[in-house]
C-alpha cells in the first residue's frame, strides 16, 4: 500500500475525504478478520450455535496468537498449565494428591457415609498426552456417584515419549487393584472401572486389554467407559477425519500432531502421517482391523469409497514402532483378546475426527460378545463433556456428562 498516493477529494470529484476512506478501510478489514475468527463451521443442529462458534473462535484466535512465537506443543502445554487446579477439598468431596508405585495421582474420597465399600473409577484424562488433568470431571464423579476416584497424572508428551505414558498409568492401576490398597480406601473388588477420554480413553482401552491378560492381576474390572477415545493410528484418512478435517477445537492436522509427539519429534514420521504413507506394507495384516468399509453402518459411510492403504517406508516402523503397538492402539487387538474384556460405555460425537475410532471399537467389541452401550451423540464434537461450567457452560456438554454418569451409577 505504500506506493499508492493519497488522493484529495478534488482527485476524486468530491469522493470521500482520505481520513475517512482510511477508517472505512480499516473497519473492513477489522471485518475480514473478525469474521474469519468468529465464523467456524458450526454444526446446524447445534443447540447454542453462537456460543459454541463463540468458543471455537477463542480455540482459534488463541493458537494462532502463538503460533508465531513458540512450538506448538509448548502452547499445548502452556494451556494446560493455566487450566492447572491445586488440590482443594469442598463440602462433598476430600482431594489429596499423592504418589501410587513412584506415579502422581489425585485422589477423590467422598465426605458421604457409605452403606458398605464403595465403587472405584481410575481416570485417565485427555489433552493429547501433553495436557495436565482437569479438575471439575472427576470431583462431579466422586460426588454423584459416591465413589473413589483415582485421576492419574501421567508423564506428559513431548518431554515424555510413548511408552511411558501407558507404563504410568498402568503402573498405577495395578497398583490401585491390590486387595490391599482396595481395602485400605473402602472400594469394592467387584466394582472397579478405567475410564477416560481422547487421549485418555486411548490409554484406558489399552489399560483394560493388559489387564486381561496380566496373571498377576486378580481383581478384574467390572467396566471400562471410553469417551471419544483415539484408538488407531494407521488409517488417518477415515470418513471422520475428511468430514472433519477442519475441526477448530480438534481438526486432523493437529490430531496427527499429538499423534506424530507421541512417538518422536522426527518430523519424517509427522509428514508420513499427514500423507497416509507411514504403514510398512508387511504390517498390512492389520488393516483388517481399521477397514472402515466392512466396520461402520451405512449411515456413516455416506459417499465415502474406500481406497486401499498406501503403504510406506519400513525404516519409519523400525524406528518407531509404537504406532504399531497394541498399547498405542488399542483397535488391533485381535478378537480372543477383545473376548476377554469387561462390559463398555463407548461415547462418540458425529462432528469428531476419531467418531470412526469409537464406533468400530463398538462394533468388533460388540461381534466379540461384549456387551456394549455406544453412545453416539448426532449434535456435539469433540471434547463436549469439557464444555460443563462457567463462562463455557455448554447444554450438549451437561447432558453427555449426565449420560455417561447414569451409566455408571447403573453398570458400575
Amino acid at each position: 500500500f505504500s506506493s499508492v498516493r493519497a488522493l484529495s477529494p478534488v482527485d476524486l470529484g468530491g469522493a470521500v475525504p482520505v481520513d475517512m476512506g482510511s477508517k472505512l478501510l480499516c473497519l473492513v478489514l477489522a471485518s475480514i478478520v473478525l469474521a474469519y475468527y468468529v465464523y467456524s463451521p458450526i454444526p446446524e443442529d447445534s443447540e447454542e450455535h453462537w456460543k459454541v462458534m463463540l468458543i471455537t473462535a477463542t480455540f482459534k484466535t488463541f493458537r494462532n496468537l502463538y503460533l508465531g512465537l513458540m512450538h506448538y506443543m509448548d502452547v499445548v502445554t502452556l494451556i494446560g498449565t493455566m487450566q492447572y487446579v491445586a488440590p482443594m477439598s469442598d463440602e462433598n468431596v476430600i482431594v489429596t494428591d499423592t504418589e501410587f508405585n513412584n506415579v502422581t495421582v489425585r485422589l477423590y474420597l467422598p465426605r458421604k457415609a457409605s452403606d458398605g465399600l464403595r465403587r472405584a473409577v481410575v481416570y485417565f484424562h485427555g489433552g493429547g498426552w501433553c495436557m495436565k488433568p482437569y479438575d471439575l470431571l472427576a470431583r462431579w464423579t466422586s460426588n454423584t456417584l459416591n465413589a473413589v476416584v483415582v485421576s492419574v497424572n501421567y508423564r506428559l508428551a513431548p518431554k515424555y515419549r510413548f511408552p511411558i505414558q501407558f507404563e504410568d498409568v498402568y503402573s498405577v492401576t495395578k497398583f490401585f487393584l491390590q486387595s490391599s490398597v482396595l481395602s485400605q480406601y473402602g472400594v469394592d473388588p467387584d466394582r472397579v472401572c478405567v475410564a477416560g477420554d481422547s487421549a485418555g480413553g486411548n490409554l484406558a482401552a489399552a489399560v483394560a486389554q493388559q489387564l486381561s491378560e496380566d496373571p498377576e492381576v486378580k481383581t478384574k474390572l467390572k467396566v471400562q467407559a471410553l469417551l471419544y477415545p483415539a484408538l488407531q493410528v494407521l488409517d488417518l484418512n477415515l470418513p471422520s477425519y475428511q468430514e472433519n478435517e477442519n475441526d477448530p477445537i480438534l481438526s486432523r492436522s493437529l490430531t496427527v500432531r499429538f499423534w506424530s509427539e507421541y512417538f518422536t519429534s522426527d518430523l519424517s514420521l509427522r509428514e508420513a502421517m499427514i500423507s497416509n504413507r507411514h504403514v510398512p506394507v508387511e504390517s498390512s495384516h492389520l488393516f483388517q482391523f481399521v477397514n472402515w468399509s466392512n466396520l461402520l453402518p451405512e449411515e456413516m459411510k455416506k459417499d465415502h469409497i474406500y481406497i486401499s492403504p498406501t503403504y510406506g517406508s519400513s525404516k519409519l516402523a523400525q524406528k518407531y514402532p509404537g504406532f504399531l503397538d497394541l498399547r498405542a492402539a488399542p483397535l488391533l487387538a485381535g478378537d480372543a483378546q477383545l473376548r476377554k474384556l469387561p462390559r463398555t460405555y463407548i461415547l462418540t460425537c458425529e462432528h469428531d475426527v476419531l467418531r470412526d475410532d469409537g464406533v468400530m471399537y463398538a462394533r468388533r467389541l460388540q461381534a466379540a460378545g461384549i456387551p456394549v452401550t455406544h453412545d453416539h451423540a448426532k449434535d456435539a464434537f469433540h471434547g463436549a463433556m469439557a464444555f460443563i461450567s462457567f463462562p463455557t457452560e455448554l447444554a450438549v456438554g451437561r447432558r453427555l456428562l449426565n449420560r455417561y454418569i447414569e451409566w455408571l451409577n447403573e453398570n458400575l
